[in-house]
């Protein structure tokens, strides 16, 4: 589950991580007021005004403001609430912005002595550890410093044995150049993350950049966090700072029915149940010459109205040139699904996209059947290679 960047900073407040005074606010008014109440805590009357999306990238696109009085921030609030903002990660199509985050400054008029650096901690699959990314190059797209100079990024990780260890800090404050009190209070802020990563079962915290300011405080000056939907049932306060507006719709509908649905951007939409089989339909929908549009996995309990669901999602997408149900019945049964198909057939109406199904195991004859008697107009295949064949035909 994706966060807002105030989101992600809340939760690494409560652990200790030192973040700049903020409040995030939804019209140009309240933002007037934020800045106020930010300046009367803080002494400071610069202000960040920053769009919260689901994205990376809000800068460039114009999504973020530094502003030097109440009023500009109030200027540049009016600005950036209701754009739609544009990033290398949104798309084309881009995302509204309904929030915003008004910050305390920290980029301090005329000073030079400033640092920026990146960090992350997440999981390294290929060692099983936890591994902390960190970086002198903060502020920059960390995959464009991974490609052109990988020598400035440093890894430390973890032994989940006995977990993140007091030296393992202190060598990543060493390695960014740190010293004297920077050193000792980037020790505090690596121990910090490292800790609320852990304990609120993150699957990634990601801070570009964390912040040196001229009196050599440590600070996250940004905030991306996902945590793992699956851990979630741990943590009762999390799933209120969901924002499904950020997510696919496409997405927060099928999981409404129980299904497993993520949208790509081929020309061949699939419905399948279990993992395994929809990533090895998917290579052969490549394989023949098309492209996935989705992936689709209805599940082991399958049903004609979780069938008839997968179906509209797949049709929504105006790319989508022809349908692969490719079922095999082992707790499911492939009549109940065959059923679903007619089903949704009649309910949805004309369904102009070709569709191949395949459905294979417990009870396949029966649903052969009831898919041939039913006068629909689908291709009924049984063998993988021969749904590829189809596939091919219909698409090229």
């Amino acid at each position: 589950m994706n966060l807002h960047e105030y989101q992600g900073k809340s939760i690494l407040h409560q652990y200790g991580v030192a973040i700049p005074e903020g409040i995030v606010v939804e019209t140009p008014e309240s933002a007037i007021e934020a800045a106020k109440e930010i300046m009367e805590k803080t002494g400071c009357g610069s202000f960040a005004i920053k769009a919260q999306i689901h994205a990376g990238g809000r800068g460039k696109g114009g999504g973020v403001k530094i502003a030097s009085s109440i009023e500009e921030a109030g200027r540049y609030s009016k600005e950036i609430l209701g754009m739609t903002l544009v990033t290398h990660q949104t798309g084309d199509e881009g995302k509204k912005v309904h929030k915003i985050l008004v910050e305390q400054g920290i980029y301090y008029p005329g000073e030079s002595s400033v640092e920026e650096f990146y960090m992350s901690v997440l999981l390294n699959r290929q060692t099983g550890r936890n591994i902390i990314m960190y970086s002198t190059e903060g502020g920059m797209d960390i995959e464009t410093v991974a490609r052109k100079t990988p020598h400035l990024i440093g890894r430390e990780e973890i032994d989940p044995g006995v977990g993140l260890q007091a030296f393992q800090a202190r060598r990543v404050a060493f390695n960014l150049g740190l010293e004297g009190k920077a050193f000792k209070e980037m020790v505090n802020f690596v121990i910090a993350l490292y800790r609320a990563y852990e304990n609120s079962d993150a699957s990634l915290f990601e801070i570009n950049p964390v912040f040196k300011t001229s009196d050599n405080l440590i600070l996250a000056a940004d905030a991306k966090v996902v945590l793992d939907d699956n851990a979630l049932f741990r943590h009762p306060e999390y799933p209120g700072m969901r924002d499904i507006t950020e997510e696919d719709a496409s997405e927060v509908e099928a999981a409404k029915y129980g299904l497993n649905f993520i949208k790509l951007d081929g020309n061949v939409g699939c419905m399948v149940n279990g993992a395994g089989l929809a990533m090895a339909t998917m290579d052969i929908i490549k394989l023949s010459g098309g492209d996935p549009a989705n992936f689709l996995d209805v599940g082991g309990t399958a049903n004609a109205s979780t069938v008839e669901a997968g179906f509209r999602l797949i049709l929504k997408d105006k790319g989508v040139k022809a349908i692969l149900i490719n079922i095999f019945g082992g707790i499911v049964r492939c009549d109940r699904v065959a059923q679903g198909i007619v089903d949704a057939y009649n309910n949805i109406g004309d369904i102009k996209v070709p569709v191949i199904v395949r459905l294979q195991g417990t009870n396949a004859v029966e649903a052969k059947q009831l898919i041939d008697e039913s006068g629909l107009k689908v291709y009924s295949v049984i063998t993988l290679q021969e749904a590829a064949s189809v596939v091919k035909k219909v698409v090229n």
